[in-house]
């Protein structure tokens, strides 16, 4: 059976400052503001065109009154930590169990409902974090990312901003999530991408087979779209379709991002109608492959 998921995590346009090392005051109220007033409409509108259901991925500092509408709509709402600290990974258990407790009933008081999966920040994991998600009850977490390629540019991107005198703060993780499984399984309390006998399940976000290129938003939005249509056909035989998106992704210029910002984030130059074009395009077929499925 082929089962189709769609996830957004709502990380607001300051993150992306930090990550590419661009200063946070080229961002103004309207910028800081583009996840909820623009992009989560955006989102519940195609979600409800293609009748397909998603989650949000929410940052519980930012969490917002719209959540819970966006709950009634259907959309599960799952936690992103509250600070969304991209060292986390390296936090002791302790504090990774007070950022995860502050999410929750963040999130929990914003959309009436306690979410029950986590998504790490720049998706990586270590024993520390990964136990204490499991501490908190989830269900499941969605942080594995084993994409070969995006693992490599981000050391490359992260390698030129330092020799620039401008370190992101972004974190590269452990080469050793490029072996991890492309297929949902349960994860190892000590080894994360490892099997193992952890009370939750890991759902890996989808790449597609031997080559791991990473299928996500960025991908979609970017890459020549018959690239996009062969790649999406490579992975008709995945367990899981895992198609991670983020609120960026359904932004542009001219909904206030800005140039400064744009420059190194390149897909906020695609004009926000052509992405909302091709998402419900994958929309409709994720969900026409996901009833096909036996």
């Amino acid at each position: 059976m082929s089962l189709g998921a769609i996830s957004v995590d709502l990380d607001s346009l300051p993150h992306y400052c930090r990550i590419q090392s661009v200063p946070e005051s080229v961002l103004d109220e309207r910028a800081r503001s583009l996840v909820y007033s623009v992009a989560v409409p955006r989102y519940l509108e195609l979600f409800a065109a293609a009748g397909v259901p998603a989650t949000f991925f929410a940052i519980g500092a930012e969490a917002d009154p719209s959540l819970r509408q966006a709950r009634l709509a259907g959309v599960e709402i799952a936690s992103h930590s509250f600070a969304h600290d991209y060292g986390m990974s390296r936090w002791s258990f302790e504090q990774a169990c007070e950022d995860l407790d502050r999410a929750h009933q963040a999130l929990t008081q914003a959309c009436g409902e306690a979410p029950v999966g986590f998504r790490a920040p720049g998706y990586t994991l270590s024993p520390a974090l990964l136990q204490a998600v499991v501490a908190r009850g989830y269900a499941y977490d969605s942080s594995t990312y084993p994409a070969t390629p995006y693992w490599l540019a981000k050391a490359s991107v992260m390698g030129v901003l330092k020799a620039l005198g401008r370190p992101s703060r972004a974190i590269l993780d452990s080469p050793r999530v490029l072996l991890a499984p492309t297929a949902p399984y349960r994860p190892s309390l000590t080894a994360p991408y490892q099997r193992g006998d952890a009370p939750l399940v890991e759902l890996p976000i989808a790449v597609a087979p031997v080559t791991r290129v990473p299928f996500i938003g960025t991908f979609a939005n970017l890459a020549p779209w018959p690239l996009v249509r062969a790649v999406f056909a490579s992975m008709a035989s995945l367990p899981l379709f895992n198609f991670e998106l983020h609120a960026i992704d359904v932004l542009d210029v001219s909904d206030g991002a800005p140039r400064a910002l744009a420059r190194q984030q390149r897909d906020l130059e695609v004009p926000a109608r052509e992405k909302l074009s091709r998402l419900a395009k994958l929309f409709g077929a994720l969900k026409a492959r996901s009833s096909a499925s036996p």
